[in-house]
């Protein structure tokens, strides 16, 4: 898990103007209303689920997403549950409570996140499920990049860094409780169980994503093989760049192959220090785009236009899925994310990396 900086200041005072113009008075974290004669008549609540398992739900998610919902003359609500379920379900409850129409809910865990969507479907609210699918939810829709491409493309991604020569693989898979990192762990499995050469040492899941559990499991790791791990397959950029710090206090940054996911700042860093070889770039303002588009089709009334469908194993069905396609990045190709202003230039090519953000053509 993005850019397209808005003028915050701008849009602070925006949404105030838009409170009082609306009367809408239940707390929110952020509010706003299209202008102007053409501003369709609903609602939409977004709730994101916190601000610790990656940056990109308030520095781009909600930018990209009220951007979106300005241009469309929608009434919007976004709100992050901070990690907390019980907050998520307040959160819900008061967006139903003030009228939302639909909610697209990005959820901390499915039981959870189902329960909102139960609660919502009671009250004739439509959902659609955010860059996760809640499994055994009721949601109408879902958004998200193709995760199990976004796997695929973590073990390819390896690949190309180990080569053909036999390695020793550590998988760093991402919190259990998150369906995407089954679907990351499921399409790496996809690609890298395929060759002969290779060899998986070690498998655990991360514990909520969090980078301090990931150094320890993968220290646990390290030692247990006796430092004989060519490969890690780290299912996000935090969870690569635990490893990264228990590589280098072996002394062996550099030499193992780590991978990542959300081209985040960090992680664009060490692949330019050449100690984490890839990581995987999913352009936000596209689903952020793709979700706005389907919730105002939803408020008119229409038919969400969708290119596929997403199996829910535990709810036995096939949710209506826009699934987008994500891109692998390597030291030749960081450019194109500082192209798309997801991650500034001026930011990543401070001090030491000018010189080697030179050489990787970014300017």
């Amino acid at each position: 898990m993005r850019k397209g900086i808005l003028s915050f200041m701008a849009l602070s005072a925006a949404a105030a103007l838009t409170l009082s113009a609306c009367g809408d008075d239940n707390g929110g974290d952020n509010k706003g209303s299209g202008s102007g004669s053409g501003a369709v008549k609903g609602k939409v609540g977004v709730i994101l689920p916190d601000t610790t398992s990656s940056v990109r739900y308030e520095s781009f998610d909600r930018p990209y997403l009220e951007q979106a919902f300005k241009a469309a003359g929608v009434q919007y609500d976004i709100q992050n549950a901070e990690g907390s379920t019980q907050r998520f379900q307040t959160i819900a409850d008061q967006m139903i409570t003030s009228g939302a129409t639909v909610l697209l809910v990005d959820g901390i865990d499915s039981n959870s996140a189902g329960a909102v969507q139960r609660k919502a479907q009671s009250q004739g609210v439509k959902t659609i499920d955010y860059d996760r699918l809640t499994l055994g939810g009721v949601s109408d829709y879902y958004v998200s990049f193709d995760n199990v491409k976004v796997g695929e493309e973590l073990g390819k991604g390896l690949q190309k860094c180990l080569g053909d020569k036999a390695a020793n693989i550590a998988y760093l898979n991402g919190s259990p409780t998150d369906n995407n990192a089954t679907l990351f762990a499921k399409g790496a499995h996809n690609i890298l169980d395929q060759v002969s050469n290779y060899k998986k040492v070690a498998e655990q899941a991360v514990p909520d994503w969090k980078e301090d559990k990931a150094a320890t499991i993968f220290e646990q790791m390290y030692t247990e093989q006796h430092g004989k791990i060519d490969g890690v397959l780290a299912a996000n950029d935090g969870l690569g760049n635990a490893a990264i710090s228990i590589l280098k206090k072996n002394q062996q940054a550099g030499k193992v192959a780590v991978t990542g996911q959300d081209a985040t700042l960090q992680g664009l860093q060490n692949i330019l220090d050449g100690t984490q070889c890839m990581t995987v770039y999913k352009p936000v303002k596209q689903e952020a785009d793709a979700a706005a588009k389907l919730a105002v089709s939803i408020i008119k009334g229409e038919k969400g236009e969708t290119n596929g469908t997403t199996n829910d194993p535990q709810g036995k069905r096939d949710v209506p899925s826009v699934l987008l396609n994500p891109i692998g990045v390597f030291k030749d190709n960081v450019k194109q994310v500082t192209d798309d202003q997801f991650v500034k230039a001026a930011d990543l090519c401070k001090g030491a990396y000018a010189a080697k953000c030179k050489s990787a053509g970014i300017q």
